[in-house]
């Protein structure tokens, strides 16, 4: 798994705009996190298992990220993994997501960060189910989500690929 690198103007395949926040936007967005989210997001915590809102969560729809709104998974990826965080297969599209190498806590493994504004969003394991083999295992305080038929979020004001509804 590579690191994913974004330079202005990139569009993602899912034809999703993948350039950074400017500094003004990244402040107005992190303006708008609470204490756990800050945490998690932006110093690369792990929230405590089994508690976070959407570890149970079977709604269809899809996870955003909650920093920029970047989408990141469809409901039907996600999967019972009985590890106390909500689990994906497979992102809505792979330059969504920043692999990056983690060697804390004694541990080597692969974080994983939105390609967009970089927040932390949890890691990445290889003992995921077909077809993948992935388990993108994910902090609830990392995402909002966003029903079915209900617009994405348009945090950036880029909008969205056609056919793509934003709020």
């Amino acid at each position: 798994m590579a690191h994913s690198t974004t330079t202005a103007g990139q569009r993602s395949q899912a034809g999703f705009d993948l350039t950074p926040p400017s500094q003004d936007e990244y402040g107005r967005l992190v303006d708008d996190l609470d204490d756990e989210e800050r945490r998690v997001l932006l110093e690369h915590g792990t929230e405590r298992p089994f508690c976070g809102i959407f570890n149970e969560a079977k709604e269809p729809g899809t996870y955003a990220c909650r920093l920029c709104g970047l989408p990141l998974f469809k409901s039907g990826a996600k999967f019972e993994s009985s590890t106390g965080w909500p689990s994906f297969f497979d992102p809505i599209d792979r330059s969504h997501v920043a692999f990056v190498r983690d060697t804390s806590y004694g541990m080597v493994r692969t974080e994983i960060r939105c390609a967009r504004c970089q927040g932390h969003l949890g890691h990445v394991f290889n003992d995921g189910p077909p077809p993948t083999g992935e388990r993108y295992c994910m902090n609830s305080v990392s995402m909002r989500f966003v029903a079915e038929g209900d617009p994405l979020p348009d945090l950036l004001d880029r909008g969205a690929p056609e056919g793509e509804p934003v709020a």
